[in-house]
C-alpha cells in the first residue's frame, strides 16, 4: 500500500535489535520514506521498492535492510497477510556494526475491502512464518514494546 504500518521484529545473533512498528510511505517513483521504532523512538528510513520483483531495500542510520514480500490469504478470517522477510546488516555508529541478522514485518488487508495494491495471489496452502504472529501482536498493541 502507498502508506502502511507494519509490526516489525529484527534480530542479530539471536538478540532482538528492533521490536516495534515500521511506518512506510511508497512514493510514485517507488522510493520509500518512513520510520522504524527502536525502544520507542522513531528513526528515519529511506529506500526503494521493486514492484515486479516484490523486493524492498531500505536503511536507517544504524542498519541496512533487504527483503522480499510474501502474501498469505486467510479466507476463514477474510485477511490477506503481507509479510516482508529478509536480512539486515548493522551499520556504524551501531555497536554491532558489520554484523548480520534477520527481520520480519507484517501487516494485513481485509479481503472484502481489497483494493488491488498487491497482485492477486492463489490461496495459500502453507502457514506464514511464526514471525507473523509476533509482529501481529506488535502491530495491534497486544504486547509490550
Amino acid at each position: 500500500p502507498p502508506f502502511s504500518i507494519w509490526g516489525v521484529h529484527a534480530s542479530v545473533a539471536g538478540r532482538p535489535v528492533v521490536w516495534g512498528k515500521l511506518v512506510m510511505r511508497v512514493l510514485p517513483d517507488q522510493q520509500i520514506q518512513g520510520t522504524i521504532r527502536f525502544r520507542g523512538t522513531p528513526i528515519p528510513i529511506e529506500g526503494s521498492w521493486n514492484e515486479s520483483a516484490q523486493q524492498i531495500m531500505f536503511h536507517s542510520p544504524y542498519a541496512a535492510y533487504s527483503g522480499h514480500l510474501s502474501i498469505y490469504d486467510d479466507v476463514q478470517i477474510q485477511l490477506r497477510h503481507l509479510v516482508l522477510t529478509g536480512r539486515l546488516q548493522m551499520l556504524p555508529p551501531s555497536l554491532q556494526a558489520g554484523e548480520y541478522g534477520t527481520w520480519v514485518a507484517t501487516t494485513d488487508i481485509s479481503l472484502p475491502e481489497y483494493s488491488g495494491y498487491v497482485p492477486p495471489q492463489p490461496p495459500s496452502t502453507s502457514l506464514p512464518p511464526v514471525g507473523v504472529f509476533v509482529t501481529s501482536n506488535i502491530l495491534y498493541g497486544n504486547s509490550r514494546i
